[in-house]
């Protein structure tokens, strides 16, 4: 029968598994910084030698680890003053990561696993597969916010309706008669850009309105994308009479570029964003937007970890409702370029 305690030293099953002791010490105590084959490995000596893995022990901690990439920019303040609203109101504490690689959230993972911590909230970076590994293995809730990648399955994530917003800002420039629709995407690696660039099509497919490929300039969310997508779209023969650009940064640099070329918003151009961040109604003109309930995304993420902890209930993928916001920088398709 397998025991609670090692009667054979350490250094045997060490010696086996080709690993060092405080390894073995490490899987033994269901550590967090093994990777996946090297605790299988020596898992599988320890249960040779009759030795039981013990398990990790949950204890709360009443502290809330968040990941965040970029605190400067708007959008991801928004999402961190969110969380932090949710967790003080669960009375849990914020600790809160600023870390410079967007994929690369592993090592956060394991060093929050080691500390101790309630649960996890990873905005757009998904932890690789030995990080999840532990993460089960210390039943450990992670909850990633508008991941970059579709999460694997099982994983809970918070994210906006992206596709309808992409829908709804096009649907809008159709509505004022506008047919010659440009956009500039985000980088198609990432799970949002994709959603907002099919919502686009499928508002054109749906008003029998041609893509036209010329028309889709991909590049990466913010305002040097958004300035240079402008560019090369007025620079077609038939440039755009709208824009749908992917986020308010490339709006802004879209913006920008309009000016430059002496083109005016919205009676040459007609601009559409998606965000909504706070600088939007300020913008000359005030951007029409498609609104993400940022704040509400980080609040709901802290509220799903909270929830899986306690096992009351939750939802593995949880998309919170978009909505248009109609300001000044879209209008009427010019005259003479309707039925272009």
């Amino acid at each position: 029968m397998p025991t609670e305690r090692p009667e054979v030293p350490l250094a045997v099953v060490a010696h086996e598994a080709g690993v060092s002791v405080p390894t073995v010490s490490k899987v033994l105590n269901s550590r967090a910084d093994v990777s996946a084959p090297t605790r299988s490995r020596v898992a599988a000596a320890l249960e040779r030698h009759g030795i039981t893995v013990r398990p990790r022990r949950r204890k709360a901690t009443r502290m809330i680890d968040v990941r965040i990439v970029d605190l400067e920019g708007t959008w991801s303040e928004a999402v961190v003053r969110g969380a932090v609203a949710g967790a003080r109101q669960l009375g849990l504490d914020v600790v809160l990561a600023v870390e410079p690689d967007p994929d690369d959230c592993s090592t956060w993972v394991r060093h929050a696993l080691d500390r101790g911590t309630d649960g996890l909230v990873s905005i757009v970076a998904v932890p690789d597969a030995d990080a999840r590994q532990a993460l089960a293995e210390s039943e450990t809730p992670l909850v990633v916010v508008d991941p970059r990648q579709r999460p694997p399955e099982g994983m809970l994530s918070v994210s906006a309706t992206n596709f309808q917003g992409g829908m709804e800002a096009t649907a809008h420039l159709l509505s004022l008669g506008h047919r010659r629709i440009a956009t500039i995407a985000g980088a198609l690696e990432q799970d949002n850009a994709i959603a907002r660039l099919a919502g686009y099509r499928a508002a054109l497919l749906q008003a029998d309105v041609p893509v036209d490929d010329d028309l889709v300039f991909t590049g990466a969310y913010g305002v040097t994308s958004g300035y240079d997508g402008a560019q090369r779209l007025m620079a077609l023969a038939e440039p755009p009479t709208a824009i749908f650009a992917s986020s308010d940064d490339t709006a802004l640099g879209a913006l920008h570029a309009l000016r430059e070329l002496g083109r005016s918003v919205p009676d040459d151009v007609s601009l559409v964003g998606f965000d909504d961040l706070p600088v939007a109604p300020w913008i000359d003109p005030p951007l029409t937007t498609v609104r993400q309930p940022l704040a509400e995304m980080g609040a709901t993420a802290v509220d799903l970890v909270h929830r899986s902890r306690t096992a009351s209930g939750h939802t593995l993928r949880t998309e919170l409702a978009t909505s248009l916001v109609v300001r000044a920088s879209t209008g009427q398709v010019p005259a003479g370029s309707a039925a272009r």
